[in-house]
């Protein structure tokens, strides 16, 4: 192995065991009290009993949607990583990308024995932060949920308000009571957790990201449509995803709108500052242009003048237009 493609580091090890890993336990373990327990209580927002965009008409339990969460998280969490670990095997394999990634990245040498692999710590990284991100985003959302406790718009069909009674009997009052509900109380807190949307935050969070991975990596010579028609195809399917949270009454626009943005500004923020547009750790130096001039003939090179050569020339003009 040649040594000026190689780099010693006593560091990575440790640190990826003992830090990164920590950081990614932790984020795992804060997702999980977030979507499994009751660790977090959802705040109780109020209602008027007659809010026409509260009543749409229930559309049933999540796995019912044209979407189910199921292969809405297998598609968010596989397509990327499948892409992502295609386009770094691909890159490696071939000749004409493999001399730019090695100059990018050297093999880490960890300790006396052994070896990192450019290929190995690039697919590490990109997957990790993917996942980490993914994680980031979901702790997100359910933060953002139980803090507002913002209403779906089918919440007063679930809910089951007594209209007859001394609650509902104005139309204008204000119902701040969370126990004036008759309808399960398990459908009723799933409709207290509307903003920002969960599929439209995962969705547009793994569009973007490997949208950004697509176009910083792989570089297409021959077409120059493919690359932008495989993008705009999954930030299209990503689009779709939460038009039909809206369109089946599931959340209402605001909600989708604020988890595009949010997904989005995730992505972004791990895709430029933390990766580095999916750039390698060390840039590529810079081509200096030298010129050697040794073994060039003397007349090749530029002759510069002297002052006394000049005046010298001008006092032989002189001479000789005295003497015409």
């Amino acid at each position: 192995m040649a040594s000026d493609n190689t780099q010693r580091s006593y560091s990575i090890i440790p640190c990826f065991i003992f830090v990164e890993l920590v950081i990614m336990a932790g984020t795992v373990l804060l997702a999980y009290y977030f979507e499994l327990t009751d660790t977090f209580g959802i705040h109780v927002q109020g209602f008027f009993c007659n809010d026409a965009d509260l009543m749409k008409p229930y559309p049933g339990v999540d796995e019912s949607s044209f979407i189910p969460p199921l292969i809405l998280y297998c598609v968010v969490t596989a397509v990327p990583t499948t892409i992502i670990f295609i386009g770094e095997v691909s890159l490696y394999v071939m000749k004409s990308t493999r001399a730019v990634l090695l100059t990018q990245e050297k093999t880490m040498v960890t300790g006396e024995c052994c070896y990192l692999n450019p290929l190995v710590r690039r697919v590490v990284r990109f997957i990790g932060v993917f996942a980490f991100g993914l994680f980031a985003t979901d702790i997100f959302v359910n933060a953002g949920q139980v803090v507002t406790g913002n209403l779906t718009p089918y919440f007063l069909s679930v809910c089951k308000p007594n209209y007859t009674g001394t609650e509902c009997r104005f139309n204008h009052q204000f119902i701040s009571n969370g126990n004036i509900c008759t309808g399960s109380a398990v459908i009723v807190e799933k409709a207290r957790r509307s903003f920002p949307s969960k599929d439209a935050s995962l969705s547009v969070y793994s569009a973007v990201y490997v949208t950004m991975y697509i176009t910083s990596t792989i570089k297409t010579k021959s077409s120059r449509l493919a690359k932008p028609v495989l993008c705009l195809g999954i930030l299209c399917t990503a689009f779709l995803t939460g038009l039909n949270r809206v369109s089946e009454y599931r959340n209402h626009c605001s909600d989708v709108i604020a988890g595009f943005i949010l997904g989005s500004c995730i992505a972004l923020f791990l895709g430029i500052c933390v990766v580095n547009k999916f750039k390698g750790a060390h840039s590529p130096p810079a081509k200096q242009k030298t010129e050697d001039y040794r073994g060039l003939p003397l007349m090749t090179f530029p002759r510069i003048q002297s002052p006394l050569e000049t005046l010298s020339a001008q006092n032989h003009s002189a001479s000789m237009t005295e003497v015409t």
